[in-house]
């Protein structure tokens, strides 16, 4: 190993590191507000990838029918609720997801379905699979999360690995068992002495740097983001103070897509991804927001860039048993958040 080969590895490791923390800190936003630990994120970056690389190829894009069946359901699933207040006598004004979601599947299906993808610049093929993949994240809330939004963590667990089962299967049936990649959005270079950094990997890590900003800046200057905040801190204590819970866990559900979703469109040109990639990525973003204690944001983007480091020096050195490597980092931060937990209980 060389000076040259350090660079290359860091500048991977940095990069992968860049979209675990985009999916550690989407795991934490989802589990402080909503109290579910989100194993599907990991499909939305694989679902976005894959969506994009169909756009580029020519190839049929199915996943429209997908969010127009979850918007079909849910918009179901308001209506028989508003049938039943109304039949209690109790007055509740309509919902305007009721006609707004499924009008919108419908024009994911037709803008996929009819456009020209692949004459669409990347820059509009991004923004386009952007909108077709973010809708996921609240509709699955309104669907299988927001009607046991009391419920314990062991059963949200359990809806959690049973949503994430089924989109894998689903995935294969959308996008089909081969893997693909997309077309990175620049092919220039920068030259640093001896060492080269692609600008795909560039785009990577400031737009996770620009995206890190921006949340810090909704959650500090924003209502919604005091709101949510709020409801991370004390569910009931917001309730009381009339911000809804579930509005809150349908905001954190779309950010927490959004995020996952353009890490997909980020990592499609660097690595070749398929129907089922996404939970090795959920897997290790989890990994980095253990390491920040499912708790804090810089701790977790901190934890990210270590998973990623230590993965692309594992490849080298150890590639065989570079995923046991990745996985074994989070023994020592549980070993001390059980001792330190284990002080505050004698402390109480």
């Amino acid at each position: 190993m060389n000076l040259q080969i350090i660079a290359l590895l860091g500048q991977d490791g940095v990069s992968n590191g860049a979209i675990y923390a985009m999916v550690a800190l989407a795991i934490i936003l989802v589990f402080s507000v909503t109290r579910v630990m989100l194993i599907p994120l990991g499909e939305f970056v694989a679902f976005s990838a894959l969506t994009m690389a169909g756009m580029q190829s020519e190839r049929p894009v199915l996943i429209g029918w997908l969010v127009l069946t979850l918007a079909v359901v849910s918009a179901l699933a308001d209506g028989r609720a508003l049938w039943q207040s109304h039949r209690a006598g109790i007055t509740v004004r309509t919902p305007w997801t009721l006609l707004a979601w499924p009008v919108y599947g419908l024009l994911c299906v037709l803008a996929l379905g009819q456009l020209p993808l692949v004459k669409l610049s990347i820059g509009v093929q991004a923004l386009l699979t952007l909108a077709v993949i973010t809708p996921l994240g609240p509709l699955m809330y309104r669907l299988f999360f927001q009607p046991v939004a009391h419920a314990s963590g062991l059963l949200l667990m359990i809806i959690a690995i049973a949503v994430h089962v089924s989109l894998v299967g689903l995935g294969l049936l959308i996008f089909g068992a081969e893997g693909s990649r997309t077309l990175p959005f620049s092919e220039a270079s920068l030259e640093l002495s001896d060492m080269t950094i692609s600008s795909q990997s560039l785009w990577v890590l400031l737009t996770s740097l620009a995206l890190i900003a921006a949340l810090y800046a909704v959650f500090e200057r924003t209502l919604y983001g005091k709101a949510l905040r709020a409801t991370a801190a004390n569910q009931l204590g917001a309730q009381l103070m009339g911000i809804s819970p579930v509005l809150a866990g349908q905001i954190s559900f779309a950010l927490a897509t959004f995020m996952c979703a353009l890490s997909g469109i980020l990592i499609a040109p660097l690595t070749t991804l398929y129907y089922d990639s996404g939970f090795i990525i959920s897997l290790k973003g989890f990994v980095s927001a253990v390491i920040g204690g499912l708790a804090s944001y810089p701790l977790a983007a901190l934890g990210a860039l270590v998973v990623g480091l230590v993965e692309s020096f594992s490849t080298f050195w150890a590639s065989t048993y570079k995923e046991a490597i990745v996985f074994t980092l989070i023994l020592p931060f549980l070993l001390w958040r059980s001792i330190k937990s284990g002080h505050q209980e004698e402390e109480h």
